[in-house]
């Protein structure tokens, strides 16, 4: 095991999935994997993702790893699937659309099936980061799965949650309510060269003014960044888009909250994250 945790902390592939594949499968030697790692772990940031189905979220993370890469930052990302609640099986399907960093030794993508977990996560998650961490990520992107209104474990997990939203979620009312558009760092309308998209921004604008965690003097106020994520097959050279047609993935990134990763307040903790 030690052997395995030496590669691992030398960021050598299979040993980081070998490790992950221990922690999903609940093995016996999972507190000594946990004990050997600590000493590693401590400096990745990590960036949460989350959103209704179809909004756009592994596009984006797809961007955001881009525009990470671009900046030197050695990136992982755990992305979520959720599980049949008929057969237990899971499509891992995230991954298909990030396909642009398969051979790029500096990024560690991984599939995870949910595995009936409520709140948007696996199980694994916490101890499948600390994982990423030893294995020397800068910054380490989760995806959800496609969630509802009430799954919210993300933001007991992530130094910084986007919120990805597109348009047609729901009016003025719907983004009034509480629950997961409280969670937010940084509001994402993606999809925003459709009608509607002007709508979803102004009415996230209104739910701020209500007040909330937010309006408190010298508290963060999530940005409303509106993106197209641009589907896998756009080239490399083409992403981010220039902040000359709009808020780009890389001004997302240093201006709204991603790029620095300033840690904030998290919600109250999670089973998964003591």
């Amino acid at each position: 095991m030690a052997e395995l945790v030496r590669r691992a902390t030398d960021a050598e592939p299979r040993a980081v999935a070998r490790l992950i594949s221990l922690v999903e499968n609940d093995s016996p030697v999972l507190r000594e994997v946990a004990a050997a790692l600590a000493p590693y772990g401590g400096h990745a940031q990590v960036v949460g993702l989350t959103g209704s189905p179809g909004v756009g979220k592994s596009t984006s993370t797809n961007a955001l790893v881009t525009a990470l890469r671009a900046g030197g930052k050695r990136v992982g990302v755990l992305a979520v699937d959720p599980s049949s609640p008929f057969s237990g099986g899971a499509l891992l399907g995230d991954r298909v659309r990030m396909q642009d960093h398969a051979t790029d030794p500096d990024v560690f993508i991984r599939s995870m099936a949910s595995r009936g977990q409520l709140g948007g996560l696996s199980a694994a998650v916490p101890q499948a980061l600390r994982v990423l961490d030893a294995a020397r990520c800068d910054v380490v992107l989760v995806e959800t799965v496609g969630v509802g209104q009430a799954e919210v474990e993300i933001a007991s997990l992530a130094d910084t949650t986007l919120l990805v939203l597109a348009p047609g979620f729901g009016d003025g009312i719907q983004a009034a309510k509480a629950g997961i558009i409280e969670i937010a760092d940084v509001f994402v309308v993606n999809k925003a060269d459709r009608d509607g998209a002007d709508q979803v921004a102004r009415d996230l604008r209104y739910m701020q003014s209500l007040g909330g965690r937010h309006s408190d003097a010298g508290a963060w106020r999530p940005p409303i960044v509106k993106t197209v994520a641009a589907p896998v097959r756009v080239s490399r050279t083409s992403w981010p888009p220039s902040t000359s047609t709009g808020p780009g993935w890389r001004s997302t990134v240093s201006s709204a909250g991603a790029g620095r990763l300033a840690p904030r307040p998290r919600s109250r903790p999670s089973r998964w994250a003591r």
